[in-house]
């Protein structure tokens, strides 16, 4: 894609970085071959269930045994919200 620079206005190829090849405080999903983010938003999977697909993803590349234990209590809301069980 073609794009005008501000400064010379001159046209030159337009080098945007997708956004999934970025990654903010760290690369633990870059390293992935599909990245969480990508299954999540294919299947449309909602935001708690999510959450829980991240963190197992993460765990040995981020925050380990927390990173566990936030998936183990998100699954837990998941059945308290949806099936009234705690």
């Amino acid at each position: 894609m073609l794009i005008r620079d501000a400064e010379t206005f001159n046209t030159v190829e337009d080098k945007t970085v997708s956004s999934l090849e970025k990654q903010e405080g760290g690369d633990h999903y870059k390293i992935m071959k599909i990245q969480p983010v990508e299954f999540i938003h294919a299947n449309k999977i909602p935001f708690l269930e999510a959450c829980v697909i991240k963190r197992v993803c993460r765990h040995k590349a981020k925050n380990g045994a927390e990173d566990i234990r936030k998936a183990i209590h998100e699954l837990n809301l998941i059945l308290e919200l949806e099936y009234g069980q705690s």
